[in-house]
């Protein structure tokens, strides 16, 4: 009996630590070209998708609609906004592999945010 509980503390720790693998990355939201996705915090510029690769839903299906006032159109239709995303990294090639979701925050919160660099 005592074995079983060990066992049964041990997935039940597994299963939470695998929940609580998002992490929450706030910073610019940008699509600066077609099939170009990144998002800039203060630790790195994350890779959410690039040019001529096929599109990921895990990454992609979750994300934040920009509303034209928190939105700097740069290129067209394409352009950099302020974000939160609840997401999964690989930290040793900077992407982000799964995105839970999101949520458009102000643009003057990135703009003050001084670990931040105003995206081009």
């Amino acid at each position: 009996m005592k074995l079983l509980s060990v066992l049964s503390f041990a997935v039940l720790l597994a299963v939470s630590t695998a929940a609580s693998a998002a992490e929450t990355r706030c910073g610019w939201l940008q699509n600066p070209t077609p099939g170009n996705y990144w998002l800039t915090d203060k630790d790195a510029t994350w890779t959410l998708m690039s040019q001529g690769e096929e599109s990921r839903d895990e990454v992609m299906e979750n994300l934040p609609s920009f509303d034209e006032k928190q939105y700097v159109a740069t290129n067209g239709y394409y352009g950099y906004g302020c974000a939160c995303l609840s997401v999964d990294v690989d930290k040793a090639d900077e992407r982000i592999v799964r995105t839970y979701s999101g949520k458009i925050l102000p643009l003057s919160r990135c703009e003050a945010d001084t670990s931040l660099s105003k995206p081009e």
